[in-house]
């Protein structure tokens, strides 16, 4: 009997194989023929659409210093663009790269250069000023996705953190302003976060409720909890709602490193709190204890359960501990940029930080490279106003959340979520 089993386990055994080499060969050439398209769209577009002669000048002093460009031929450097990725694309077709995710990665952020070049065609443009615009709008959506990776990697959907970063929000512009101190806005927006999650995780992990049903409550309980509190304190209290930004902390030496310095290291303290904690949950996650259970909770609950690890207490805590960190997320929209709280002011930023969770599989470092990318299409639509583009500013406004959804809709199938997520663990 095992001699006519045997063989037939080995032939689907490397039937499977055999599907798998062919899926991820299709891949391969989807995404070379992808590459050649994107340098034909370049050549196409960026490079005959600039007319001859035309140059692009880029800003790379910060706002206030001596002012000095970096000015590139406007159509020969989308030429060269599009060579390089028509170069990418011919390499990958033929054998293929190893790492063809960060090649990808190479060609949006060619694409984007090109894109800038021919934005800028007889003009000048800002560069420091971009990408600066585009690290502090991608603060609340890094932060909001590595709050979801905390969640979501032992076990628990979490899409209430949009609510959690509301709250947030409100909560750190109250204390903030009552207290004439930001740094008790900061804590008191933390606390907010982790009070909404001890109900989410009470419902989703206790009571067993659909996390999906308890994220929506808590985020419409949010959402209208924090326009009726902020209407009355607008009309009866408005000293309430001024608590004033955190001021711009430069690190000595650091911060005078050019193009990288004034981007990272002049910033406010939100600025390296996420450059803090995305290598820091990256650790604790991949090279700690924690993390080790944390992962088998959200990978199979029951073997973890069998060795001794108390699975309800890990997805409470790391509930509890992203909620704290969109807390974090939610204040620095009024304790970091606005200077107060405005009504539904999160704008959907917490569904875009779960699309950057997703973009980014999971993974600290992902998230916070998807976050950029989102922050960077956010930012284009208030640093392209000055400059002479066709493109209708009703489209740069939609520009993050039609990214969100080309994004959602094109790596929820390919990118694998913890097993167990979104699924209660009943004992015994």
């Amino acid at each position: 009997m095992t001699a006519l089993i045997e063989p037939v386990s080995s032939g689907s055994a490397e039937a499977g194989a055999d599907v798998v080499r062919k899926a991820d060969t299709r891949r391969a050439q989807i995404a070379g023929i992808a590459y050649l398209a994107t340098a034909a769209a370049i050549m196409a577009l960026f490079g005959f659409g600039s007319g001859a002669g035309l140059s692009s000048s880029f800003g790379l002093a910060p706002s206030g210093g001596d002012p000095y460009f970096w000015t590139v031929p406007s159509r020969g450097t989308a030429f060269a663009v599009a060579g390089v990725c028509a170069m990418l694309g011919g390499v990958q077709l033929a054998r293929g790269f190893k790492r063809r995710g960060l090649v990808t990665v190479l060609v949006v952020v060619l694409f984007a250069f090109a894109f800038l070049v021919w934005a800028a065609r007889g003009d000048d443009f800002s560069l420091v000023g971009m990408l600066q615009s585009t690290v502090t709008r991608s603060i609340p959506l890094a932060l909001g996705a590595l709050a979801g990776i905390l969640c979501e990697r032992s076990g628990v959907v979490n899409i209430a953190i949009e609510g959690m970063m509301l709250f947030s929000a409100f909560a750190g512009a109250f204390v903030g302003s009552l207290f004439d101190n930001l740094w008790a806005g900061l804590v008191a927006g933390m606390f907010a976060g982790a009070l909404l999650a001890s109900v989410h995780a009470s419902l989703s992990i206790k009571y067993q409720v659909d996390q999906i049903i308890s994220g929506t409550a808590i985020n419409i309980f949010a959402l209208g909890i924090t326009s009726y509190l902020a209407a009355r304190i607008s009309r009866e209290n408005p000293d309430l709602n001024n608590p004033g930004t955190f001021d711009l902390w430069t690190i000595p030496v650091l911060g005078d490193i050019p193009l990288v310095g004034p981007v990272l290291f002049r910033g406010n303290i939100y600025v390296y709190l996420m450059l803090v904690l995305v290598p820091l949950v990256t650790f604790a996650l991949f090279r700690t204890r924690w993390g080790l259970r944390t992962r088998s909770v959200g990978e199979h609950p029951k073997a973890a359960d069998t060795v001794g690890i108390n699975v309800l207490r890990v997805r409470y805590r790391n509930v509890m501990l992203g909620g704290a960190v969109a807390g974090i997320a939610g204040s620095y929209l009024t304790l970091g940029s606005v200077g107060g709280f405005e009504q539904n002011m999160t704008a959907g930023r917490g569904f875009i930080a779960l699309a950057a969770m997703i973009f980014g599989r999971w993974n600290p470092v992902g998230a916070l490279g998807a976050a950029l990318l989102f922050g960077f299409a956010e930012s284009l639509q208030t640093k392209l106003v000055g400059l002479d583009t066709p493109i209708p500013s009703e489209f740069l406004l939609m520009a993050p959340y039609v990214l969100t959804l080309l994004v959602v809709a094109g790596f929820v199938g390919k990118s694998r979520a913890p097993a167990s997520v979104g699924l209660p663990y009943r004992k015994g």
